[in-house]
């Protein structure tokens, strides 16, 4: 499992105080209130930082981070990803998961067949859907449902799932 999260991306600065706009790649904007420091990834450091105010703009959370108090200390930073610490993410309910644990996991049938690897989560409005690569190449999307998804077993690393008619 991952023991850091993504959270979100500076897109860029807002204002001249030192203010950033991000982009968030968690499910939840409002979940920026709650935080209280964040891990900032810029390719070739990482840095965490203290937030000191949260606002919101469209589907954007404008953060200030403690001191970076003008457009120069922080105007740096644009594209770098905001990571939490694992122990700082939401709580998951009975068959949550998060999608950074589901990659890479590998995807077998309900005989116990290789089928393929996890590679990505689309999230839509009905339901979840799976993609997973082939060993060819080919992708397959699988909804994330209970006729579909059989089992997930984190400690195994494994996906069970059930090939509806037509899916292939």
């Amino acid at each position: 499992m991952v023991s850091e999260m993504q959270v979100g991306v500076i897109t860029q600065t807002h204002g001249i105080k030192g203010e950033v706009k991000v982009f968030p790649t968690t499910d939840d904007v409002n979940r920026f209130k709650k935080l209280k420091e964040v891990i900032m990834d810029t390719g070739r450091e990482r840095i965490n930082l203290e937030i000191e105010g949260v606002k919101f703009f469209k589907q954007y959370a404008i953060l200030k981070f403690k001191g970076y108090d003008s457009i120069n200390d922080i105007e740096k930073y644009k594209s770098a990803k905001l990571y939490i610490k694992r122990e700082q993410a939401v709580k998951l309910k009975k068959d949550e998961y998060f999608i950074a644990d589901l990659i890479d996991m590998e995807v077998v049938t309900e005989d116990g067949e290789y089928f393929g690897k996890m590679k990505d989560v689309l999230t839509t409005g009905a339901n979840d859907v799976y993609i997973v690569t082939r060993q060819d190449g080919t992708e397959v999307l699988l909804p994330a449902i209970k006729q579909c998804v059989k089992s997930i077993d984190m400690e195994q690393g494994r996906i069970t799932v059930h090939i509806m008619d037509g899916l292939i």
